[in-house]
């Protein structure tokens, strides 16, 4: 008995030391330049040209698209006159294997519609249908895309005028790099 305990001392002291040793932060990403994105270069080039701009950032390829194009007003169908750009976007998704996040944003003007009690609701419902779309339209798998909402804490303009506000709605599409 004493030397099963003393074996099991042993192995916890070695852990312990091994775990000692590791370093005390997860490494940096690469920088954007570097070879790992060379996908996410291409594909911003490709929806260059098909009219649709992208961003390469550190997080990924963020493609920023308003609410005026994709969604009536407190609404989170899908319009008719958004799927050609949706169709040209997933077709470079499909051509990329990094995965996908789609994050819904709103402006801070309160929402007032029988739908949808707040703007995190129908932020997010947006990039969910989006999701939906491009899932089931487009044949996206699934397992490669996520949903979230940053409701209006993450403005891109003064939500003090209409022009900031309508760049406040929008859904980023965000090709991550992996």
């Amino acid at each position: 008995m004493v030397s099963y305990l003393d074996v099991l001392t042993i192995l916890l002291i070695f852990f312990i030391a091994a775990a000692a040793q590791l370093p005390a932060h997860s490494p940096a990403p690469p920088p954007i330049d570097s070879p790992g994105p060379a996908p996410l270069d291409k594909a911003q080039k490709i929806l260059a040209q098909r009219g649709i701009e992208a961003a390469l950032e550190p997080r990924g390829l963020v493609i920023s698209l308003p609410q005026a194009i994709l969604f009536a007003s407190g609404d989170d169908r899908v319009s008719d006159g958004a799927l050609p750009a949706v169709e040209a976007i997933a077709q470079v998704i499909r051509d990329v294997p990094n995965r996908v996040s789609l994050i819904g944003h709103a402006d801070s003007v309160p929402i007032h519609n029988r739908r949808f009690a707040n703007n995190w609701e129908l932020s997010v419902a947006r990039g969910l249908r989006l999701l939906e779309l491009l899932a089931n339209r487009y044949a996206i798998p699934e397992s490669r895309l996520s949903v979230s909402s940053d409701g209006s804490n993450r403005p891109r303009g003064s939500n003090e005028t209409e022009e900031g506000r309508a760049s406040n709605r929008r859904v980023e599409i965000v090709l991550l790099a992996e």
